[in-house]
């Protein structure tokens, strides 16, 4: 992930290998960085006269290799000392990550311009063969240790999702997993996937592979068309290219943080501009050199602008944290000020007074050991506040955390790193590359497996979705009384993320990105009667039960759904921290359908959990999509909601809880802190005569406590949504409390 040196700091390493590799540079294109010796993972090589490897033809003759970029490695160790930092302590984002992104795009694409300009060789694998050699052995080792810890520590219950992000972390496309998951990167806490910080690793790694095909793959064509002299595209193409994808790409991401910034932050083309930046200064440089003559030779305004420019440059990098909230705004236009602060401080050069500081021992320090101190950290503290059950680390094990990710990250570079970037082809070098594979394989392997056992037991479940109500009454245990013998718990909690509503099975709810509406039928199709049930994910649960009535009393359910939407007349719906204006359309498009519908009843949510405080409440805003119903001669079937599972405000899985060896009762919930005393929907409904409040909370909780487990039956599939068994049980409740509002049967 990130521009890496081997552990053993200063201005002596520099110099040995500079002497070790300074035979085989040339002195053909004006770029930044050897792509022999140092991949673009490794050191900054400030080279305004230019050198280049000597893949197929020596075409000029050697000249003294100039001065490393010393002060961009100290940049890395002081942003990821920052990412740790903020990390650990802070539950904030700290830029960090964006400065790797841009100084990513700046490293590889100098080594692959000159690459091509030098008339070496254009094989992509070669290349891409280089990158895995060094990101592959640390990526994997850690891998490794997440899936240990996982089976040592999380309970059987996690195992799935990690399983998937651990395979999807192997073939470096985690981000697009965490996406479809909606992970929120914001702060740590123990239910966080501990693989989480990959997505960056990913997002990178796709960007080594576009680039290489791009840069590699012109220069190929032009040296096939034999039209020039020139082995490769003159910079300024490639300037221009990446400056206009990057602006395709920055629109993309402004657009992307208010219309779904959970999916906007893990997503490749929303970052692309970051690191494309990079890439557009590597190919300026090559275009235009920057000027090669000492510091003494340069202005008093040439030496006081560029000081003031790497001044303004550490200054924002060291700020952002504090004044940016990153998950809330990264990848959008917030996200220049990290990102031009680093171009800053490349283009400042490196004799100012900030480069000076950033090439201090320890800075440099920490850049050689930056990429594995970046893969362990996370984990680290994840696993921790795992085991301590803590939400957050305090000061005392926030220290030990960063302690036990540094000594981890010096042995992975002593043991894996620097055996490899020394002699690649040694004998020592192809054992690390050889096991790491197998390693791989065995990890994907046997996240598959798992997957496929899951699987398995979830086609089981809905074979046999029929229970014998002696022994599984669920809900009829809370509403009639009906205790069973004990039984095992169905569905099992490896099976309860997918024990779903029949309509998530058919693909009939919009996820978060669509704005079309689905519709879909269900109930008695061909019945006169019609509910319409419309809104979010804790409108969709309600179907299992609605659908099984509409089939025994002969009316149909046509469905209205979107992923985290209730219906709105226009208010703007937040989704987490951020503006949902997805919602806002879809919405307004799927009340327009019900208006041309007239469905005898819309079945939807009136109530939801306070933001702050205990109990739920009926928002105003609900009231505003009844009265336009109403206006259409709708009435409304108004459902309160479930209690949410969490405790100090973070949210948690039911089915953790128990595989962790929780029960029924510890791992629910006081009636009290979910649920006010009365019914909110009722006050709302008086002054709404087209309203008929339902409320089933007393099928899911007693007088005290909201169990997660009712009738040997499982309530809650995640931290807040109702399995498909349960609420097949809450249908005999669930058909009373309709018809005493409707009167239909």
């Amino acid at each position: 992930m990130f521009d890496r040196t081997p552990a053993t700091g200063g201005r002596r390493l520099f110099s040995e290998v500079n002497a070790k590799y300074r035979s085989r540079q040339q002195d053909i294109t004006p770029i930044i960085a050897d792509p022999r010796s140092f991949s673009p993972l490794m050191h900054a090589q400030y080279s305004p006269a230019g050198v280049a490897e000597t893949d197929a033809h020596a075409v000029a003759p050697t000249k003294p290799r100039p001065a490393l970029r010393e002060d961009l490695n100290g940049l890395r160790g002081v942003a990821i000392a920052l990412v740790v930092v903020f990390h650990v302590w802070m539950g904030r984002v700290s830029g960090g990550v964006d400065v790797f992104l841009t100084l990513t795009g700046f490293f590889f694409t100098a080594s692959l311009i000159r690459a091509a300009a030098s008339g070496g060789s254009l094989n992509p694998f070669t290349r891409l063969g280089r990158v895995l050699r060094r990101l592959g052995p640390p990526l994997v080792i850690v891998l490794l240790g997440v899936a240990i810890a996982t089976i040592v520590l999380l309970p059987q219950t996690r195992w799935v999702d990690i399983g998937n992000q651990l395979i999807s972390g192997v073939f470096f496309f985690v981000n697009w997993e965490l996406a479809s998951t909606s992970q929120d990167y914001l702060a740590a806490d123990p239910d966080v996937s501990p693989l989480q910080h990959l997505w960056s690793v990913a997002v990178q790694f796709q960007f080594y592979l576009a680039a290489t095909l791009l840069v590699f793959g012109l220069a190929w064509v032009l040296r096939r068309s034999r039209g020039g002299h020139r082995f490769s595209p003159h910079p300024r193409i490639f300037f221009v290219i990446f400056m206009g994808i990057a602006v395709v790409s920055f629109v993309y991401a402004a657009d992307g943080t208010a219309r779904l910034q959970s999916w906007n932050y893990y997503d490749t083309g929303a970052r692309l501009w970051e690191i494309l930046l990079g890439a557009a200064v590597a190919a300026l440089f090559a275009w235009r050199p920057p000027n090669s003559g000492s510091w003494a030779d340069l202005s008093w305004s040439n030496r006081a602008s560029r000081t003031v420019l790497a001044s303004a440059g550490l200054i924002a990098i060291l700020a952002c944290g504090f004044v940016v909230s990153g998950v809330e705004e990264f990848p959008g236009p917030w996200a220049l000020l990290p990102v031009l602060a680093t171009i800053a401080l490349v283009i400042a050069g490196p004799n100012t007074a900030v480069a000076h500081l950033l090439s201090t021992r320890f800075s440099l320090w920490l850049g050689s050991i930056a990429f594995p101190l970046y893969l362990w950290h996370w984990p680290i503290l994840i696993f921790t506040l795992a085991y301590t059950g803590a939400p957050t680390a305090d000061f005392a094990t926030g220290a030990l955390v960063i302690a036990a990710s540094v000594l981890l990250a010096m042995g992975t570079v002593r043991l894996l790193e620097k055996p490899v970037q020394a002699s690649p082809r040694s004998f020592h070098a192809t054992t690390i590359a050889a096991v790491s594979a197998v390693l791989a394989a065995v990890l994907v392997v046997g996240a598959i497996s798992w997957d496929h056992f899951i699987r398995q037991s979830v086609a089981d479940l809905q074979a046999t979705s029929t229970l014998d109500p002696a022994l599984y009454p669920g809900a009829l245990a809370l509403t009639k009384g009906n205790v069973p013998d004990d039984a095992e718990v169905v569905p099992e909690l490896f099976s309860a993320p997918e024990d779903l509503p029949q309509s998530t099975i058919d693909g009939c709810i919009a996820d978060f990105e669509t704005t079309d509406v689905l519709s879909c039928e269900y109930g008695d199709t061909l019945a006169s009667r019609t509910v319409a049930l419309a809104g979010g994910s804790h409108a969709e649960h309600w179907l299992t039960a609605v659908d099984l009535l509409g089939r025994e009393q002969g009316f149909r359910v046509v469905t209205f759904l979107k992923m985290g939407c209730p219906l709105t007349a226009g208010h703007m719906v937040l989704l987490g921290d951020n503006e949902y204006p997805g919602c806002v359309e879809w919405s307004r498009a799927a009340l327009d359908r019900m208006g041309e519908l007239r469905p005898d009843y819309v079945f939807t949510t009136s109530s939801r959990p306070r933001e702050q405080g205990p109990g739920d409440y009926t928002p105003d805003w609900y009231i505003d999509v009844w009265n336009e119903l109403a206006s259409y001669g709708i009435e409304v079937l108004g459902v309160r909601d479930n209690a949410w599972l969490a405790r100090e405000d973070v949210a948690y899985r039911a089915i953790d809880c128990l595989a962790d060896g929780g029960d029924a009762t510890s791992c629910g919930m006081r009636r009290s802190d979910a649920l006010d005393a009365v019914n909110p929907t009722l006050a709302a409904s008086f002054r709404q005569p087209a309203v008929l409040p339902l409320d089933l909370t007393n099928a899911l909780c007693d007088t005290a406590v909201c169990r997660v487990i009712e009738g040997n039956v499982l309530i809650y599939r995640d931290e807040h949504h109702l399995t498909a068994t349960y609420m097949r049980t809450m249908a005999p409740e669930l058909g009373r409390q309709i018809a005493a509002a409707t009167g239909w049967w």
